[in-house]
């Protein structure tokens, strides 16, 4: 069972209609196979500049939101049918994987500025395997996120959103 359905009323919901205001999941999918796919390849070929690109496709993910993300703007189009009936998940909950994912990048781009190539794989390879067991359906961001909210509320009580 993965938290993103343990999440249900929080991140996902089944829309048939082509504005939907969440992410389709067959484009979550998709940022999770390019941030695999790049990062092993990275290390394969011993290429760190395959991260720096990652980390600023992540952070204008961030930055920006959906306009901002290549990896929407290619998933919007190559599953542009899938889409329109697919679940989708909740903005921040994307967002909030995807800073993880740049913060985790951007120091593995500190740490190849400063000589230190392992530290760097070592924090590259961490979003790797984060977003291959979210790949195998269980997604730590996920989980990270809820446990963030559910602290926040016993913290503070209900926010305004």
């Amino acid at each position: 069972m993965s938290t993103t359905s343990t999440l249900s009323t929080m991140s996902t919901s089944t829309t048939s209609a082509p504005t939907c205001l969440g992410i389709p999941l067959p484009i979550v999918t998709l940022n999770r196979v390019v941030l695999l796919a790049g990062i092993t390849a990275a290390i394969v070929f011993q290429q760190p500049l395959v991260t720096t690109a990652l980390f600023f496709i992540i952070l204008s993910a961030i930055v920006f939101g959906k306009k901002g993300s290549l990896i929407f703007m290619v998933g919007s189009r190559l599953f542009e049918k899938q889409n329109l009936n697919a679940a989708t998940e909740y903005p921040k909950l994307m967002r909030f994987n995807n800073s993880i994912a740049a913060i985790l990048l951007g120091g593995a781009q500190i740490s190849f500025l400063l000589g230190a190539p392992l530290a760097g794989w070592i924090f590259s390879g961490i979003v790797a395997i984060a977003a291959s067991v979210a790949l195998a359906g269980f997604c730590f961001g996920c989980f990270l996120f809820y446990q963030f909210n559910l602290q926040r509320y016993k913290l503070f009580g209900q926010q305004q959103n």
